[in-house]
């Protein structure tokens, strides 16, 4: 038996995941004692440090005892359960981190069903055991519940429980007693996961995720399932479709520590990164070069969701970007379906716009955001739920929804999502806090986060997962006020935003270069209001110096982006460069709003 152990780590968004590999990675002795290594040492992109949560899988190793264990750090949002799926094909086990106040969240449950499906070995860490008011012994209860409800089987049942503080850095099998350090986990991995089975055959390994370099192009990350893998082998590349491409293995990695190392062959139930392949894609199957057998495709979830994506066409285009054109568009949002798998993105009878579709408005923002931050410049449209026949009846999916809240503003909560189609299902009290379940259309989450949080005055939890998809619900009410919208171009003056205070409220602030069409405000009306905000103070010499009021303006409201993706209708676009974010009309001109005026009715 080889002594190697492939575990991934799941847990819902913040009960620890980072933090707790992070740990794993200091207690085996990975860094000199006086190396500077920082927090999350993993989460290692701007944006995922900047929203503290993982977006991408990542995979470390460490040696405990003389065994290599393979650590995958895998995301907690239900949005990116396309990394989660195939990732797990990778592990023999999982560690379940569930935080010892908040239990099992409904994203914990979406991973963990995935990945007792797949009959991979579970050990339960019930962390932030330091906390107050934790109720471990209650959280351990709800566990096996939900692994009962997910008709796990009986040996996965017999699950062994960890306590502990990822943060402090002691883990335990008793909550009560704090220990020096998380040795007691790594021993229980290496007392409770299989090892990784040596399957003797022909080659079999399947693709799960790619890495980049700019020496040597794409790089296939996988697990060897059956035989050896060499370095110069010839092989078969078996595509999805079944196809079959003959190729050859140039150089063979393993994950040692943060990095790879080069090795001349891997055994199977390890982990590697292969160069040299040309043209695959994620899930397909590396394999013998005389009788090449496919493993079995991944299969993902679908999209929910689409978006209209389309090349920036304001009057301030290419002022900030790199990448202006659709060719530029078009190529990069083709890029990102190589390895992004839960995405598809649909040409549409325009050449200068895509219709892409997402898990969610999570999954697409991150999307946006790494596209901005590479130089692009686009404009994205209203998000759509995907429709569906179902035996002739007209359907849209239904998603879980979980708002934990102070007891007094429950009622509000209630009515805004009943509202929105929204049942209820169980409202019972957790802690000093109410917990709420429904069931509410996809259609109406969307806008619905930032009137739960504005009133609740922010103190509000909520996290939803895809459920089914069910008959369509009716219709839902959408923006409740209309919008301010610029008649002019240039420079916003403090003069004309004090004199239009009473008309609504501001997103820009004086001084802001504007175009005629960009949204300027929210109108305290429903309808529509095209304003001048450029009109300067008439400056002549009839006017006493003092009689003047001074300038008093409310501070500016500034959304982030996938506010505005919530906030924006289907008349309404949302501009975003390297620099600015703006919200605009579809048509610029109040004429030409007017003759379409019908398209969006």
């Amino acid at each position: 038996m080889q002594n190697i152990r492939n575990i991934a780590i799941i847990a819902h968004v913040d009960h620890g995941k980072t933090t707790l590999v992070d740990k794993i990675l200091h207690t085996c002795q990975l860094f000199r004692d006086n190396q500077e290594t920082g927090e999350l040492i993993l989460d290692n992109n701007d944006l995922e440090r900047e929203r503290g949560i993982t977006i991408v899988s990542k995979n470390v190793s460490v040696n405990y005892k003389g065994v290599k264990i393979n650590i995958i750090d895998t995301p907690g949002h239900a949005d990116f359960g396309g990394e989660v799926e195939r990732v797990l094909k990778m592990a023999d086990g999982v560690l379940l981190l569930v935080d010892a106040f908040e239990g099992a969240m409904p994203q914990t449950r979406f991973v963990t069903q995935k990945a007792l499906a797949l009959g991979l070995k579970p050990i339960v860490v019930i962390n932030k055991v330091d906390k107050e008011n934790c109720r471990p012994d209650e959280v351990h209860e709800a566990v096996f519940e939900l692994f009962f409800n997910l008709e796990a089987t009986e040996e996965q049942l017999e699950f062994p429980v960890i306590y502990g503080s990822s943060k402090q850095g002691w883990m335990s099998t008793d909550w009560k007693k704090q220990t020096e350090d998380i040795t007691p986990l790594l021993d229980a991995i290496l007392e409770h996961i299989p090892a990784a089975p040596v399957n003797e055959g022909t080659l079999q390994m399947q693709i799960t995720s790619l890495d980049y370099s700019s020496f040597v192009g794409r790089i296939a990350i996988g697990r060897v399932a059956r035989g050896l893998i060499k370095e110069n082998m010839p092989v078969s590349l078996v595509k999805r479709d079944g196809k079959i491409q003959k190729s050859r293995i140039k150089e063979l990695y393993t994950f040692e520590g943060l990095g790879k190392i080069k090795v001349q062959e891997v055994k199977s139930g390890d982990i590697c990164a292969v160069v040299g392949i040309e043209g695959f894609e994620i899930g397909d199957t590396i394999a013998d070069f005389e009788n090449p057998e496919q493993l079995e495709v991944i299969h993902i979830d679908e999209p929910t969701m689409n978006m209209l994506f389309t090349i920036n066409n304001s009057p301030f285009f290419g002022k900030e970007g790199k990448f202006v054109t659709s060719r530029h568009l078009r190529d990069r949002l083709h890029k990102e379906m190589e390895k992004n798998l839960a995405l598809k993105v649909v040409e549409t009878d325009s050449p200068d716009a895509y219709l892409v579709y997402g898990r969610g408005i999570l999954h697409l923002s991150v999307l946006i955001e790494t596209m901005r931050r590479e130089g692009y410049e686009l404009q994205v449209g209203q998000p759509q739920v995907i429709v569906k026949e179902i035996d002739g009846v007209k359907c849209e999916p239904v998603e879980t929804l979980i708002v934990d809240v102070p007891g007094e503003v429950a009622g509000k909560v209630i009515e805004l999502v009943t509202q929105k189609k929204g049942e209820l299902l169980v409202m019972e009290p957790k802690g000093d806090l109410q917990h709420l379940e429904f069931e509410i259309p996809s259609r109406g989450i969307i806008g619905l986060r930032n009137n739960v949080l504005t009133a609740t005055a922010g103190e509000a939890v909520m996290a939803h997962r895809f459920k089914s998809y069910e008959p369509w619900k009716g219709n839902i009410p959408g923006r409740l006020s209309g919008v301010l919208v610029s008649m002019e171009k240039g420079q916003t003056t403090a003069y004309s935003i004090d004199k239009l205070q009473d008309r609504g409220r501001f997103f820009v602030e004086p001084g802001e270069d504007v175009y005629e069409g960009q949204i300027m405000g929210e109108h305290i009306r429903d309808n529509d209001l095209v304003v001048n905000v450029v009109k300067g103070k008439q400056l002549t010499n009839m006017r006493a110096s003092g009689s003047d009021d001074n300038v008093r303006i409310a501070p500016a409201i500034k959304f982030s982006l996938e506010e505005a993706m919530e906030y924006i209708q289907n008349d309404e676009y949302i501009e975003i460069t390297p620099k600015s974010m703006r919200l605009r009309k579809i048509y610029l001109t109040e004429n030409e709003r007017k003759i379409n005026a019908k398209k969006f009715v």
